[in-house]
């Protein structure tokens, strides 16, 4: 498909008129920044595990998605300034 051209006030009227303006942008290359993932080894007693499948199950999620929610949710309240790992 080749990319139309437009100006950025005429993409930014159509863009708040609703209409569909990705046909302007190459989002092949599009990349979401601090998105990468690592993966870590965590180990918790086991009376945290049972609380956390428990509230994981009154959720309906998984237990790897609430500890996500959880530590997500601290890292905003807390700020990224504080979260910082020193290495």
């Amino acid at each position: 498909m080749s990319k139309q051209k437009t100006t950025a006030q005429n993409l930014e009227s159509r863009f708040d008129a609703g209409e569909d303006v990705l046909d302007y942008f190459d989002t092949a290359k599009a990349v979401r920044r601090n998105h990468s993932k690592a993966r870590i080894n965590l180990d918790l007693p086991e009376w945290m595990i049972q609380r956390i499948d428990r509230v994981a199950g009154r959720n309906g999620i998984a237990r790897q998605a609430q500890i996500k929610n959880v530590a997500g949710g601290q890292a905003k309240s807390r700020g990224a300034n504080e979260l910082k790992v020193e290495g």
